[in-house]
């Protein structure tokens, strides 16, 4: 009588458990920083900052010089503690009245003071130049396309504070096609994760599809709505929101 060889068991795969990244700038810290510039006690702006701000700025510098590789300025430990510093000066102007997150703000403009610090590192004379004179070189080497926790944040920050800001364009005396052409964005942007967009051409074509207007009369309006989004962009960019 043969016996029937016993065929070894699969091993059970054990599910990984999901590591949760700590956020180091959470609510807390927001409503800390709102606190703290609303206030007029400086017992309690001197506690908030040393037990809230403080900590959250020093992740926040640190993280934004290692995402965008500004560790390869000369002297990087010694710029990093003075933008630490710079940042307590500027605590005040910080104005949640305007809707713009504190993570936001804070970590545009840490991010604009470094790169204001690389072109004046790459530069022979010591003038002050725009940072649109910023060259691709210096753009791809400091501005990498690493994706990381503060590159998604801000990516998240900005999509979201602009639809709100094109909410708002609907309150505005808008020509009747402007009006179609806003109505067909609003669509698009509800349905993104439903659309495949491949090129510029598709999204005229969605566009004509969902206005029923002629390219002409979609490019016409296009434009002029693009000029809002340039005026949020250059105010995100400044800080501004």
């Amino acid at each position: 009588m043969t016996t029937q060889t016993e065929q070894p068991r699969p091993k059970l795969k054990r599910k990984r458990r999901k590591r949760t990244k700590r956020l180091y700038f959470t609510t807390e810290h927001e409503e800390a920083i709102i606190r703290y510039v609303k206030t007029e006690d400086r017992g309690e702006k001197q506690k908030l900052y040393i037990t809230l701000i403080q900590p959250a700025f020093n992740e926040l510098v640190n993280k934004i010089v290692y995402t965008y590789k500004f560790s390869t300025l000369p002297n990087v430990d010694l710029l990093m503690e003075e933008c630490k510093a710079w940042l307590v000066t500027i605590l005040d102007k910080y104005d949640p009245d305007k809707g713009s997150k504190a993570f936001s703000y804070f970590s545009v403009i840490t991010k604009n003071w470094f790169i204001h610090k690389v072109k004046k590192n790459s530069t022979m004379n010591k003038r002050e130049i725009n940072f649109d004179d910023l060259s691709k070189s210096l753009e791809q080497k400091y501005l990498s396309d690493d994706v990381g926790y503060i590159k998604l944040r801000e990516n998240f920050e900005f999509w979201k504070n602009f639809k709100e800001e094109m909410e708002s364009w609907h309150g505005e005396p808008l020509k009747p096609n402007e009006q179609k052409v806003l109505k067909a964005i609003d669509v698009l942007f509800e349905s993104s994760e439903d659309i495949e967009i491949f090129n510029k051409k598709a999204v005229y074509l969605y566009l004509r599809e969902l206005t029923g207007l002629n390219t002409k009369q979609v490019v016409g309006s296009l434009n002029k709505l693009r000029a809002r989004y340039r005026n949020f962009r250059d105010d995100w960019n400044d800080g501004k929101i």
